[in-house]
């Protein structure tokens, strides 16, 4: 009888766990091979760029910029990441194991600096904190003088800093769980042998959430690396920006591949750094026994600390929103017009294509993972999520050039036969860029189904087996139903994501379909603050919603 491709019983022997490759290959082999490939080909592409290397083009960086490439790329990388984990692990800390004013307000206020994308709050940063900004500008007039001293927001230092208030909620979210999850029993008995707050942060709780930090730090330090938007900004060269030259300025595909690699090995070493930093560690918690009493912060110290996060609140989120709200304001009578709604529909057009594909191949992903949990399986899978930590200019890169080969042979097959040559059909489409999104976003969508996924009891689709139904009234009666919480957390997250995706976008969009994150690249670029916050606060408020998620998720698990 044929195999049912929603059939438990499908599920392998524990003898063909042994090896990595099974005796016989099936269908769920095939699809998630196939979906690592989508994967594996654009970096097989990407780095099989220095088989031409573009001696002239490489010659003109090594004299002009790219020693400054490397060590800008460094200076952000390392300011970054100290930043985000002292803001983010302090927080953290602050909002789990202490009170003070105002905690429950902060504990989920500190969340929504993720509704805002980093480009969007650099311009903010920039149009507000610069000479000629409003701050600067207020300053002169009450002191009475043009020489006041002001720090310079363009410079690395405001880069970082606008990069750290970015990015530290991602630290911060999964320190916060973390230091949560702690067994009141261990920090009792450290506290019982006579260790202090300060001790019991240190040498207990910290060393503990290091995981979750070091996972958190991972995923900041990917959207340093990945960014462009925000270092297009503040004129800043980096290996993003390069590409971008190369691709644009130098009309060089190859010289666009080769900086593309290198930046990918930046972001595979930073990635087996932290994994090698923790090989040996172990971080259990065999005392777990509730969440333990919280370290009250009364008089001065509360409010001091209330005032602190109160003051971040306002310069990660609250400032930055108003701001973007009065220049939407200013242009809205302007600027709300026939292109914005076109650059809206092709925004939510391509989030929603996007979304639906991505999280389609996410749905096949988890089953393949749940039915045939052999070594093979579990390598396509993880390959085929490993899209995330992939810059989108790297993608960009990989998919163009493979997409330039596939059209250069079509055209000379139909050549050879004496026909017509169709001319560019998959490099430059609508299909190429989307197929760049669910590369990019596969494992945000696998994550959410993955879960909901793993909670189902084969139980129940067995009894519906028992019953005589089919592989398909199966899922329609039994998986689809379960799954929706799933399917509609992974459809909005991609969907989300891929509208604020920028470098991807701006590199591989097809001739007319700009989108709200491209238009805000335009206008930033020409210094026109005030006509980017209109794309700009639509994305944000687009962002809102999977933070409010996140937020309702994680205050249902405290309870």
């Amino acid at each position: 009888m044929q195999e049912s491709i929603l059939d438990p019983r499908s599920e392998p022997d524990n003898n063909r766990l042994a090896g990595f490759l099974p005796r016989k290959l099936n269908k769920w082999h095939y699809t998630s091979g196939a979906l690592a490939l989508l994967v594996a080909v654009p970096l097989l592409v990407v780095f099989s760029g220095w088989l031409k290397p573009e001696t002239e083009i490489w010659s003109h960086l090594a004299d002009t910029i790219l020693d400054q490439l490397v060590i800008n790329t460094i200076k952000l990388v390392v300011g970054v990441g100290i930043g985000v984990v002292i803001l983010g692990v302090s927080l953290a800390w602050l909002t789990a194991r202490c009170e003070f004013p105002g905690r429950k307000w902060f504990d989920w206020l500190l969340m929504l600096p993720m509704a805002m994308p980093a480009y969007v709050l650099a311009f903010v940063a920039i149009g507000l904190l610069d000479f000629s900004g409003p701050v600067q500008t207020a300053l002169r007039t009450w002191f009475g003088t043009s020489n006041i001293w002001f720090p310079e927001i363009r410079s690395t230092g405001g880069l970082i800093t606008v990069m750290v208030i970015a990015f530290y909620p991602y630290v911060y979210m999964m320190a916060r769980t973390a230091f949560i999850t702690q067994g009141r029993s261990t920090l009792e008995a450290a506290r019982m042998l006579g260790a202090s707050s300060y001790g019991i942060f240190w040498r207990i709780a910290l060393p503990m959430a290091r995981p979750a930090i070091a996972a958190g730090t991972t995923l900041a330090l990917m959207e340093t690396l990945a960014d462009f938007g925000t270092v297009a900004t503040f004129n800043y060269d980096t290996f993003t920006t390069a590409i971008y030259k190369a691709w644009f300025g130098f009309f060089s595909l190859q010289a666009a591949s080769q900086l593309a690699s290198i930046l990918l090995l930046l972001v595979f070493v930073s990635l087996m750094l932290e994994k090698s930093s923790r090989r040996k560690s172990k971080y259990h918690d065999s005392m777990r026994s509730g969440e333990p009493p919280r370290l009250h912060l009364s008089g001065w110290r509360g409010w001091t600390v209330s005032g602190l996060l109160a003051l971040l609140f306002l310069i990660a989120f609250l400032a930055p929103f108003i701001q973007l709200c009065l220049w939407s304001f200013q242009v809205v009578t302007t600027d709300f017009d026939e292109r914005y709604l076109g650059l809206l529909a092709h925004t939510l057009l391509l989030g929603a294509l996007a979304a639906m594909v991505t999280v389609i191949a996410g749905m096949v992903l988890s089953f393949a993972r749940r039915f045939q949990p052999d070594r093979t399986t579990l390598v396509t899978t993880s390959l085929a999520t490993l899209g995330y930590a992939l810059p989108g200019s790297v993608l960009a890169v990989g998919i163009m050039v493979a997409a330039s080969g596939f059209d250069n042979g079509i055209n000379n097959l139909f050549e050879s036969i004496g026909l017509n040559m169709p001319g560019q059909i998959f490099g430059g489409s609508l299909l190429a860029l989307v197929l760049a999104y669910v590369i990019r976003f596969m494992a945000v969508a696998f994550g959410p189904i993955e879960t909901v996924l793993s909670r189902i009891r084969p139980s129940l689709p067995e009894a519906a087996r028992s019953l005589g139904a089919t592989s398909s009234q199966t899922l329609k009666a039994i998986y689809l139903p379960l799954l929706r919480p799933g399917l509609m957390t992974g459809l909005l997250l991609v969907m989300v994501d891929t509208m604020k995706e920028m470098p991807a976008t701006l590199l591989m969009r097809p001739f007319g379909w700009d989108t709200l994150a491209v238009r805000i690249y335009e206008m930033t670029s020409e210094g026109e603050w005030e006509r980017a916050a209109l794309p700009a606060i639509t994305l944000v408020f687009a962002g809102l919603i999977p933070v409010v998620l996140l937020i309702r998720r994680s205050q249902k698990r405290r309870k």
